[in-house]
Parts: structure tokens; C-alpha cells; sequence
């Protein structure tokens, strides 16, 4: 059989060769290789002194599953390059281009070089039912251990295992052109790192508790195992209602998804930590580091939905925050309290040493303790306490660090969605006002009109009018705000304040004058903090609030 000669196409000045594949059976029956052994010469060839660098011919053969091949297995066919088994001689290295879905080989020898490249099977876990990791660029598949030292992971082995309690993670690189620099298994060092995302796999479950909320006279203890099952995104939808019903959550079903990416902390900002601007390009996800704070809802909002559109980033919705917290209190989560982050200061990623057992006093107190300093919480990695795994792979700063707002809006009478509290005190949506003369205003306006304009509805959840913040009725199935009952009222300072069944966290649903969700509450709330915990805030900026960012490729 005729061996075919392929011209070389794009080598660049680095010495490193990216190949089209292309295979050609040899006579010998042995191997399959691809020869590119004539050249042209021009500027994009490797120049050494000023001369062109005889790079010989480089040979193919390729191995799916063990078994030799006439191609390497298609993009998108759930094959992975396996790194450690592959090789080429004469002490050259390949690796795999995934965007390009290439080999490419470095220190290439004068001398006839031959690459065994081997493929196998995409891990996948068999109780996801198909609700794998979405991995699009430019997201880049890691562990970590629990040291925090990140690796580049291996498809083709377990990565994550949800029946473990092990999520998976990925990160986004600040460079994304160095994506294919790192091989598997190679340490990606922190300051390479602009964000850690976890994945929530699609799932429903069944309902616990469709809302009988009335005649309380007593905080009844209702925690329990949310029963969950992972499906993917054609299986048909569970559409329950009622106590006993299964339910595909909603969080997916809004964007039709397989789940979605969970930034692993609250965000910060490159350049400070509070600033009420729309800047996408500022954001990081990261550990030990100051959380964004001080945002309006809207540039919140928008920040995040700049941030990766081709991965339909957005700001985390009530609905999707609700999804993480029913997976952490499934058999797939730690099934425990989360441990507080209560460093004064924002400090993502951190844990409280011990577990608050009160709520906040108005004074810095033993039973309710927080601090700066280490003195009284651990640092991420050490925190594992504070994540949704009760290990590294979780999620962090879903019990104090700041409140969060998310996208959960309460409707005007009208029902459209409001913009805040007053002229003075709104989120930078343009809508209505709930106390249009509250707090000294004296503008005379009864909404905002010349601001931002609410994105699609699929960005945020709505929850029916009302002027008190005890209407638990108005939940969404699947938000963790009503089905967290029985409720009950608890002394706060000089307020009654509602608090859940659950952990007896805050328990204050959106109202006219407070119209915007607020999740998991602050360092200093002490026990009522909580991934259970809601309450309401008027959506303007507030030293002491957040957001979350979430992907949805």
C-alpha cells in the first residue's frame, strides 16, 4: 500500500506541531500512521539560527479502547485522550488538543518519531441517568485535594463520584489561551486561576412539604433526607405538586439544561471589593480573597451576565440556590447544618471553629463569635465544615460570609416586577416602588423608569404581591424558602423574627417595601444564618451583600 506524504501546515516558532488527523494503513499491518515528511519553507516554520530545523517525518498509530484504529474516535463521541498511556519515541511528547481535537507533539527529533495515541471511554458516573459535566471551553475539568493543590483531571478516570459525595469542579483559567498547556494531572498553581465553578447535575425530587402553614404554635424539627434522583434533559418532566410527588426542579427546567455550574465561592472583585458598577471583566471566583459587596441588583445582574455569555453566565436565580441547597441536604450532600463563614472581614472560603448557638445579640459574643484574624475560624482549604460536601469538592459561603442577593423579585399589584423600596433605595431594575415616600423621600417618584430593563423572565423567578413577609404561601416548589416550614416567631433584638423548621434559620419572605430575596445571611447572624435562611432587602447597595455567579452551558 502506498504510504501517502502530507505537507506540514502549522508549525509554529514554539517547536510544538499541531496535526490534522489522518491515517494511512502501512504494508506491515502493524501500526497506522499519518507521515508528514515534505515541508515548504516559510516564516511559520521553526527557525534555529536562522536556518530551518530538519523536523523528519512523525508517524501515527492510534488505539481505541486497546484496539488499533483507522481514525481516532470523532469529536463528541465520549472518547478521551489518554494521556499516560500514550507516547512517542526518540523523546518526543504528545498531548491532545480538545478545541481542536488534535495531537500535538513537542521536542520533535530529526529522525523518524513514532506517537502511539490511545483513547478510551469518558468517565461518566452511572447514577448521573446522563446528567454528566458539561465541559465547554473555556472550562477546564480539575480535583483537588485536600491540601487545595489543583490538578488538571483525567476524563477517562473518576474525577467526581456524587454517590461519594465528591463534586465536580472546574475551573476557568485567567490566561484561557494556556488551557492545553496543562496536561493530566499536571498542578495548575492558584494565581493561573480566575474562577472555581461545581456542578449541580439535573435532578428531581420529591416533595416534602407542600405548605400547610397555619395554627403554628411550636418550631416543630422538620429535617430531613430530600429524596433525589439525577435525570437528564430528555427524560420526560415531573410536573408533582403535592406532598409525596416527584418534581424535576426548576432551576433546570427554565434554561432545559443537564444542570448547571455553581460558583464555588461568593465573587470578588480584581481590583477592590466594592464597587456598584457593570463590569464582567472584573470578576473572579476564588478562595481567601475579599467577596464583592456594595452592588445594586441590576449591575450585579449584568456583571454577571457579561461574564461568559457563550456559557449563559448569569446571577444565581431563588430557584437555583434552592437546587444546591436540596442536593446538600440530599444523600449526595453532607446532610448536616453548614458551618458559618464568620470572618468580619468577607474572607471567602472560611469556616467558624465552632457552631454558633445563638443568634445575632448586637454585641460580639461567645455563643455568636466572629473575627479577622483566624483567631476564631480556618481558612479554605481547611474549611471543608463550610462546604455543602462537608469536603473540598463543595460549594463555600452559603452560610454567612455576606448575604447574597439573587434573582427573586416580588410582583407590583400590576403584576410586573418591582424595582425596590423608594428613589432612594432600589435595585437599578427599572419597575415600581413599595414605599415610594419611605426613608426621606422626597423625589415624588413612584418608580424608576430610565434604568436598566429586567432581562428575560427565564433570569428570574417572581413571587406574588403582598405587604407582610410572613405569606410563605407565595413560594416556588424547589426555591428551600416555603417547603422549609413550619414557622414560628423568634425574639431578635427588639423585633419578633420568623424563623424555619429547618435549623431555625431566618425565615422572612419578600414584601412591598422588601421585595428582593437575600439567601444565607451574614458572619455575624450566627445561628439563624444558614443555607436554609432567606429574607427580603429593597435591592440597592449594602456593604454587607453579595451575589453568586452561575453558568448554564
Amino acid at each position: 500500500m502506498k504510504l501517502e506524504k502530507y505537507k506540514k501546515k502549522n508549525l509554529k516558532k514554539t517547536g510544538i506541531i499541531i496535526f490534522t488527523i489522518t491515517c494511512i494503513l502501512l504494508i506491515t499491518g502493524v501500526f497506522l500512521y499519518t507521515s508528514f515528511a515534505s515541508f515548504q519553507t516559510n516564516d511559520e516554520f521553526n527557525i534555529i539560527n536562522g536556518n530551518v530545523q530538519d523536523l523528519g517525518d512523525i508517524y501515527f498509530a492510534y488505539y481505541i479502547d486497546n484496539q488499533i484504529s483507522l481514525t481516532a474516535p470523532e469529536k463528541g463521541s465520549q472518547y478521551v485522550f489518554d494521556q499516560e498511556n500514550s507516547n512517542c519515541t526518540n523523546g518526543s511528547e504528545v498531548r491532545w488538543n480538545y478545541e481542536e481535537w488534535a495531537a500535538v507533539v513537542n521536542n520533535i527529533s530529526t529522525v523518524k518519531t513514532k506517537c502511539y495515541l490511545k483513547f478510551k471511554k469518558e468517565y461518566n458516573e452511572t447514577a448521573l441517568n446522563g446528567a454528566y459535566p458539561v465541559l465547554e471551553d473555556p472550562l477546564v475539568p480539575i480535583t483537588i485535594d485536600s491540601a487545595g493543590t489543583v490538578k488538571k483531571a483525567d476524563l477517562g478516570s473518576e474525577w467526581y463520584n456524587y454517590e461519594k459525595k465528591n463534586w465536580a469542579n472546574a475551573i476557568i483559567l485567567k490566561d484561557e489561551s494556556t488551557a492545553n498547556d496543562y496536561t493530566v494531572g499536571s498542578i495548575i498553581p492558584e494565581d493561573a486561576i480566575e474562577s472555581y465553578f461545581v456542578w449541580i447535575p439535573r435532578y428531581k425530587y420529591k416533595i416534602f412539604d407542600d405548605g400547610n402553614y397555619t395554627n403554628l404554635t411550636t418550631i416543630e424539627n422538620a429535617v430531613q433526607t430530600i429524596e433525589v434522583v439525577f435525570e437528564n434533559k430528555d427524560t420526560p418532566i415531573s410536573s408533582g405538586t403535592t406532598t409525596g410527588n416527584w418534581l424535576t426542579h426548576p432551576a433546570f427546567t427554565a434554561f432545559n439544561t443537564n444542570g448547571m455550574w455553581v460558583g464555588k465561592f461568593e465573587p470578588s472583585r480584581n481590583g477592590g471589593s466594592r464597587d456598584n458598577i457593570r463590569n464582567g471583566d472584573a470578576v473572579q471566583i476564588k478562595p481567601n480573597v475579599v467577596s464583592w459587596r456594595s452592588i445594586q441588583v441590576a449591575n450585579a445582574f449584568y456583571t454577571s451576565y457579561d461574564y461568559k455569555r457563550n456559557l449563559e453566565s448569569h446571577m444565581m436565580k431563588n430557584t437555583e440556590w434552592g437546587a444546591v441547597a436540596y442536593l446538600q441536604h440530599s444523600t449526595y450532600g453532607s446532610q448536616a447544618s453548614v458551618r458559618i463563614n464568620n470572618n468580619s472581614s468577607y474572607i471567602t472560603g472560611c469556616a467558624a471553629n465552632n457552631e454558633p448557638t445563638c443568634g445575632y445579640t448586637g454585641t460580639n459574643e461567645e455563643c455568636n463569635i466572629w473575627c479577622n484574624d483566624g483567631s476564631c475560624n480556618t481558612a479554605y482549604p481547611n474549611s471543608v465544615l463550610a462546604s455543602t460536601t462537608n469536603n473540598i469538592t463543595g460549594i463555600y459561603d452559603m452560610t454567612g460570609g455576606a448575604w447574597e442577593y439573587v434573582m427573586g423579585i416580588m410582583l407590583d399589584q400590576s403584576g410586573k416586577p418591582m424595582s425596590g423600596k423608594n428613589s432612594l433605595y432600589n435595585s437599578g431594575f427599572n419597575g415600581t416602588f413599595g414605599c415610594p415616600t419611605c426613608d426621606e423621600d422626597i423625589s415624588g417618584l413612584t418608580s424608576l423608569t430610565e434604568s436598566y430593563d429586567y432581562p428575560n423572565s427565564k433570569y428570574y423567578d417572581t413571587y406574588a404581591y403582598a405587604t407582610v413577609d410572613e405569606q410563605y404561601q407565595r413560594r416556588i416548589l424547589g426555591d428551600a424558602t416555603g417547603e422549609m416550614g413550619p414557622f414560628n416567631n423568634k425574639q431578635y433584638l427588639t423585633q419578633t423574627r420568623q424563623v424555619g423548621s429547618w435549623y431555625a434559620d431566618a425565615a422572612w419572605f419578600v414584601s412591598s417595601s422588601y421585595p428582593w430575596f437575600v439567601r444565607g445571611y451574614v458572619y455575624f447572624n450566627g445561628s439563624d444564618a444558614g443555607v436554609f435562611a432567606f429574607g427580603d432587602y429593597d435591592g440597592s447597595v449594602v456593604s454587607y451583600i453579595s451575589f453568586r455567579v452561575v453558568l448554564m452551558p
